[in-house]
């Protein structure tokens, strides 16, 4: 497999967050020490083989609460692609991908989940080598808006992956670092009704590249939907029981409140980002819902960590 860096993904303007002050400097210098990555990479990767099929892709992603796997040849190891939780969700009738149910199974889902997973998962993975240093890999993720990178051997073999979430941790690791929510949240968050689709949410996600949508009712924050919870949802059988003629539909029009997160952990904007740090690695969270008094005023992700560390 080669290495190969795909145009930039389209980027809602509304999801950029304005940073009021320059880049983050850490206290611990982030590392530009050739193989270092694998000091903070994690090793021994759950992966699967391209003859996976979806479900099982998907169970093995909810089992252990991943929002990516790698793809292995499952004899040499050779890496091959990727599958996200967003490119299940786009299969179950998020965007393109649900082509694949539409066409080649006329919208028969239980006929379309035993596809292998080879169909859906995206060979042109960016990926690095156990020489980058910490530095290399925080600089790759941040030009390229990604939220994880496989790591590969001289062989192309699967060693590791790093993601945003190891970044995440290393802010974890300082006391404070006098940089506040605010500075670097996400602005004009879009929210959605408890009254939603998951079909609709599914496509919020997948056209405006969100992974999670904050659940507002009469103003009022009352939980949150990711696509780690669509992908739950969607195989753990529980979306399969609601078929009767096997379409898709049937699942997708329940409403976002019977998946959605009700004890929703969130911030102030006034808070350090060191702080928010811990709290996110202390609950394994991806985002902090951000308010003010009664507002929602943003949304703290570990995209906006990246975003705000130096390179």
């Amino acid at each position: 497999m080669k290495r190969y860096f795909p145009g930039e993904r389209k980027v809602d303007p509304s999801s950029t967050a304005p940073m009021d002050r320059g880049p983050v400097e850490f206290k611990s210098r982030i590392s530009e020490h050739p193989g270092d990555i694998m000091k903070i990479a994690t090793k021994n990767v759950v992966s699967v083989p391209p003859t996976t099929t979806i479900m099982g892709a998907a169970k093995t992603m909810t089992k252990y609460g991943f929002r990516r796997l790698p793809i292995v040849d499952a004899g040499s190891r050779r890496l091959m692609g990727m599958v996200t939780s967003m490119d299940i969700i786009d299969f179950f009738g998020g965007g393109n991908r649900y082509n694949l149910v539409k066409n080649k199974y006329g919208g028969n889902l239980l006929a379309a989940i035993n596809e292998e997973v080879r169909e859906i998962m995206e060979e042109n993975v960016i990926y690095i080598t156990e020489d980058y240093s910490i530095k290399e890999a925080l600089k790759t993720l941040k030009e390229r808006n990604i939220g994880a990178l496989p790591i590969v051997n001289d062989e192309e073999q699967l060693t590791g992956i790093v993601s945003e979430k190891d970044f995440v941790f290393m802010v974890s690791e300082e006391e404070k670092l006098d940089i506040f929510v605010h500075e670097c949240m996400t602005k004009g968050v879009r929210t959605a009704p408890p009254s939603m689709t998951i079909e609709r949410a599914s496509k919020e996600m997948i056209s405006k590249g969100f992974r999670r949508l904050p659940v507002v009712e009469d103003n009022i924050l009352i939980g949150i939907v990711t696509a780690s919870d669509i992908v739950r949802y969607l195989s753990t059988g529980e979306a399969f029981s609601k078929l009767v003629t096997g379409n898709v539909q049937e699942a997708l029009n329940v409403p976002i409140s019977h998946i959605m997160s009700r004890n929703v952990v969130f911030t102030s904007s006034d808070v350090d980002l060191a702080k928010v740090a811990r709290i996110m690695i202390k609950n394994d969270l991806g985002a902090l819902p951000v308010i003010d008094g009664d507002d929602l005023v943003g949304i703290i992700t570990e995209r906006d960590f990246i975003k705000a560390m130096k390179v």
